[in-house]
């Protein structure tokens, strides 16, 4: 018996604890969240903020919140705070949903939704742009020891098909925080804008946020319909100059070279190139020794000749005066 005892106070121990992870998820209710607003904060970015339910039941477990996109391209999300930031195209309009939700290993349970709505801007249809690219280029920029790249950003579009004669474009672009307007603009036959230069940018070419960009228009005629695009940097990435690369690559030939000199230097000083690389003994050249003997052999045969015709010739002539007279 003494034995048993401390076995089933381990058995009612375990008991109890399950019930404790069960029976909280039949008895609590769940409430949706109160006062859910979407607020455009930037271009192509809203801020979705909630409160909780002040009606909802108090206990000691981890409330979360499930957000849902409905429109314009569908997604979902859970999180612990009571606000989030998306950033997503807004000329379709936004509608997103929240609830409140409490879960274990076992089961899960939610509240109903709360549901907001940003509707699409105004405008005429087919009056806003088509075929919006946009290209970012990259360059060194030797100026600045902070950012040693410097980004420009084109953008080009057609002209909508409905869009009256009068009709005038204006591109905006934000990258993080920073917002700007375009100040450079190409332009058709009519005088139409049609694309965008921005020869500097806050665009950071190794960053990972998103690229906005917005096209509005005016017309007196008829309400232009914005256009909005989101654009990834590594699918619009044109690197004319490298310097980072460029400049390890002048560093290293540099480093090389400075070596080479201090080796040659020690070698020098040292005698350690003639230890090293000994010259090479000629071979002995019979050839010259052989011209050398020949020239003299010719010589000298020249010299015996010129003797022997002199001996020859000083007689003939004594000869010849004896038979004159």
């Amino acid at each position: 018996m003494i034995i048993m005892a401390p076995v089933l106070l381990i058995l009612l121990g375990a008991t109890e604890i399950l019930q404790a992870d069960l029976l909280p998820d039949d008895k609590i209710s769940l409430l949706p969240p109160v006062n859910f607003t979407i607020k455009v904060t930037g271009l192509a970015q809203v801020l979705l903020r909630w409160e909780p339910n002040p009606d909802q039941e108090q206990r000691n477990v981890n409330l979360e919140y499930q957000v849902k996109i409905n429109a314009p391209k569908e997604d979902d999300y859970e999180t612990r705070i009571t606000e989030s930031k998306c950033v997503t195209i807004l000329h379709k309009g936004f509608s997103a949903s929240v609830r409140t939700i409490l879960q274990n290993d076992h089961s899960l349970l939610a509240s109903s939704w709360a549901s907001a709505e940003l509707h699409a801007p105004p405008g005429s249809p087919g009056t806003s742009v088509v075929n919006l690219t946009c290209t970012t280029n990259t360059t060194a920029d030797n100026y600045s020891h902070l950012r040693p790249y410097q980004v420009s950003l084109h953008c080009t579009w057609l002209v909508g098909t409905d869009a009256p004669e009068d009709t005038q474009y204006f591109l905006y672009y934000r990258y993080g925080s920073w917002t700007e307007e375009c100040q450079e603009y190409s332009k058709d036959s009519t005088g139409r804008n049609i694309a965008c230069w921005f020869p500097r940018t806050f665009i950071h070419s190794r960053g990972r946020d998103w690229l906005a960009v917005l096209v509005n228009g005016s017309s007196k005629h008829s309400a232009i319909k914005p256009f909005d695009q989101l654009f990834a940097l590594h699918a619009i990435g044109k690197d004319e100059h490298k310097p980072l690369r460029e400049w390890f690559l002048i560093v290293l030939m540099a480093t090389i070279c400075f070596i080479l000199l201090i080796l040659l230097l020690i070698c020098r000083i040292c005698h350690l190139w003639i230890k090293l690389f000994p010259p090479i003994p000629a071979p002995k050249s019979n050839i010259k020794d052989l011209f050398v003997t020949a020239n003299y052999e010719k010589a000298g045969s020249v010299e015996t000749e010129i003797e022997v015709i002199s001996y020859i010739e000083k007689p003939g002539v004594e000869t010849l005066e004896d038979s004159v007279f």
